[in-house]
């Protein structure tokens, strides 16, 4: 289960000095949220996303998806490291390393029992504080998407479809959320 590490605060330079023992390490407001390794059903939840995701952001030109690991530099000495990301282009390239990727503007989460909380909480407030324009929050076992801006109190919840409109020149991506819940469990698609 992740826990916090509330006794002292933390340093980016400590939290990246940490062993890599198969736990991911974050680095909130201060706060070291320590996570284990995800279930198969959170992997395939994000590689699915990430296959509707990552293709739409190459066609527009839109930037660089990236996944977790991560040690995301949100310029505050924090080190975040969602499960799915989207950054932009630096000077008409994708960014290579993390100090360049900056302030993503799409953060995806896939909630585990063990980050629900910090999901839904702590790292929301962050990235909503840090101008993230779309948070999403995969909820698998409810099948839906918390869909969060920065000044939302409240998520849209959705649960047949998901449009994703970084760009107003640009189409919206569409994600046929039954069907990607679908793929995430493994379930036929019953019009087949």
């Amino acid at each position: 289960m992740g826990m916090p590490d509330v006794l002292r605060s933390w340093t980016r330079e400590e939290v990246l000095a940490l062993p890599d023992d198969g736990n991911r390490y974050e680095l909130i407001e201060g706060e070291l949220l320590v996570s284990p390794s995800p279930r198969g059903s959170h992997q395939r939840a994000v590689i699915a996303l990430f296959k509707r995701v990552d293709p739409y952001v190459v066609a527009h030109r839109l930037g660089y998806t990236g996944l977790a690991p991560a040690d995301l530099d949100f310029r505050t000495g924090e080190v975040a490291q969602p499960d799915l990301y989207v950054v932009g282009l630096v000077e008409g390239r994708e960014p290579v390393e993390w100090s360049e990727q900056g302030v993503p503007f799409l953060i995806a989460e896939v909630l585990s029992p063990s980050t629900a909380r910090y999901d839904r909480t702590i790292k929301r407030r962050f990235f909503q504080q840090r101008g993230v324009a779309d948070y999403w929050i995969v909820d698998n076992d409810a099948r839906l998407v918390e869909h969060w801006h920065p000044a939302d109190e409240r998520p849209a919840i959705l649960l047949r479809r998901l449009d994703w409109a970084p760009l107003p020149e640009v189409p919206p991506l569409i994600v046929d959320l039954p069907a990607y819940f679908r793929q995430v469990w493994a379930e036929p698609d019953p019009r087949a």
